[in-house]
């Protein structure tokens, strides 16, 4: 049983955001800090990356742990109630980041993901873009 009314639970749903989320700018305010310059949600782009560095041919997903289900992270739980409707929501929607990431592989691009929870300490934070620099370079 839920624990808040049918109402509530509509209005938070409502203010969940899917662009400018409070992950997305601190890691775009870090991604400007390190001196990298960046487009946003380039909708010419398969799945709409949330950050596209053209001149690293480079694109970052900054994904919520809960509607992306980052394995082992305590924020991707699943509710208890309707748990077959939220086991194929979150089903459909690793499913679609998988499409998206390999349409952007074949078009030559590289593919960062920063999970949501990683956005909380700023150190972290900075060693993660890093290493997606330092493995897009590589590769």
């Amino acid at each position: 049983m839920d624990r808040i009314t049918k109402a509530r639970r509509s209005w938070n749903m409502s203010r969940i955001r899917s662009k400018d989320t409070e992950p997305e700018r601190i890691v775009r305010s870090m991604l400007h800090k390190m001196g990298y310059r960046f487009r946003l949600h380039r909708k010419d782009l398969p799945g709409c990356p949330d950050v596209v560095l053209p001149r690293h041919k480079t694109v970052i997903f900054v994904h919520g742990c809960y509607w992306h289900r980052h394995t082992d992270c305590r924020f991707a739980y699943t509710p208890k109630s309707r748990v077959d409707f939220w086991i194929r929501k979150f089903s459909e929607n690793v499913e679609r980041d998988c499409r998206h990431k390999e349409a952007l592989n074949q078009l030559g691009w590289r593919i960062g993901i920063i999970w949501e929870c990683e956005t909380a300490d700023k150190s972290l934070l900075a060693r993660r873009i890093k290493s997606i620099f330092r493995r897009t370079t590589t590769s």
